[in-house]
């Protein structure tokens, strides 16, 4: 049941109950565990427009986070049995456990069209109305009506402060694969996947993942070599207590990476605003331009929010100059930040790639390269060798 009264029936799937939150589609055809697991989807009900969904079944090693994070599933055909050599189990028994209510058999095309011309909306998915309200027109009716209430009165996904329902309670350190960290980083947890610190560890970082309400000040403690800021769900205008540490952070010189909400973040710190989008980015076949080199990477997404930068040209922002780095080729949405007075940029994609291509992995490169640009600098400075 959609908020503005479109309604579709289909089967069960997964938990039997109730279950509310923002619909919205995502266009992967595969990597529907990582979906499911991605922090990033909190309190919103994942329609998948992809007809096959679970032919794979599940398994232990491609969850993105300590559990599903969904408030709901969609799909059109799920699979009878899984088929994989990695599968530990079905994704509807998966599913069950993790009490995630879901429907299948519906007409997902339909639904994902009806989204798109009016918008992301909050909805609800239930397998609780009593039979016997569905024995006449009338019964159906007022059973609707009852569920059509519930959705309208579920919470909205503006204003919305979710990444610190989503965030590590406890700092926890990932260390470099190869044993010897080469630099540290600070990683503010908003709703970070598993893959992105791994991925900094694999360049030789050493992670330090923390709350998201740690403070400037704390992040600084650490004495990182760069701070990252990671992928998150709800609405970027609510984070201001991330805004602000990451003022401090900039103020100190040091280097900043961000991704997806914490791109955000970084425009909101430069003094940019942020926007809904009618029904966002969501899927791993998202084209994207570099304004710099002409290269067109096709990218990782799930963003319902965006950043209301100028497309061209240089902005002053108390940081200094900024310039849009990256843009959507879709619609034209700023898919990037780079500071150019102080050591900072920003993706709106996820360059991790779980799931997704790995057209844009160069970007932990970079910030890796910042960073040890960051602390050549330093060592001049102090009359050091380089």
């Amino acid at each position: 049941m959609l908020e503005d009264g479109r309604s579709f029936v289909g089967e069960a799937y997964g938990a039997i109950g109730e279950t509310f939150g923002e619909a919205v589609f995502c266009t992967g055809m595969t990597g529907y565990q990582e979906t499911l697991s991605d922090p990033s989807f909190h309190g919103q009900i994942v329609i998948m427009t992809a007809p096959h969904i679970g032919n794979t079944g599940v398994n232990d090693a491609d969850y993105e986070s300590d559990r599903i994070q969904v408030a709901g599933f969609v799909v059109r055909d799920p699979a009878r049995r899984p088929s994989s050599w990695r599968s530990r189990g079905s994704l509807d028994d998966e599913l069950v456990a993790a009490g995630v209510v879901g429907i299948s058999g519906l007409d997902t095309r339909a639904l994902t069209r009806h989204l798109r011309e009016r918008g992301a909306m909050r909805c609800g998915i239930s397998s609780m109305l009593a039979d016997g309200a569905r024995a006449d027109a009338e019964g159906e009716r007022v059973a609707l009506a009852a569920l059509l209430d519930r959705v309208c009165s579920s919470p909205e996904m503006i204003g919305a402060d979710l990444a610190p329902l989503v965030s590590t309670p406890e700092p926890y350190v990932v260390p470099a694969v190869s044993g010897t960290a080469q630099f540290k980083v600070a990683a503010l947890d908003l709703g970070i996947k598993r893959a992105t610190p791994a991925a900094m560890a694999a360049l030789g970082c050493e992670v330090h993942v923390l709350p998201a309400r740690t403070t400037g000040e704390e992040l600084l403690a650490l004495e990182p070599d760069g701070v990252f800021l990671s992928n998150g769900p709800g609405d970027p205008s609510t984070a201001d207590y991330a805004v602000e540490a990451l003022r401090t952070v900039l103020r100190a010189d040091v280097p900043v990476f961000g991704i997806c909400f914490g791109h955000q973040l970084l425009a909101r710190a430069l003094g940019f605003e942020t926007y809904k989008l009618t029904y966002g980015h969501r899927g791993v076949n998202q084209p994207v331009g570099d304004v710099a080199t002409g290269r067109i990477a096709v990218t990782s997404q799930n963003h319902g929010f965006a950043v209301n930068a100028p497309l061209t040209g240089v902005t002053d922002t108390p940081f200094g100059r900024v310039v849009a780095s990256h843009i959507g080729l879709n619609d034209e949405v700023v898919e990037g930040l780079e500071c150019l007075d102080v050591p900072a940029f920003s993706v709106q994609f996820h360059p991790e790639a779980a799931p997704g291509p790995h057209d844009a992995a160069g970007l932990f490169e970079r910030f890796r390269d910042l960073m040890a640009a960051a602390r050549q600098a330093r060592v001049a400075a102090a009359g050091g060798e380089v």
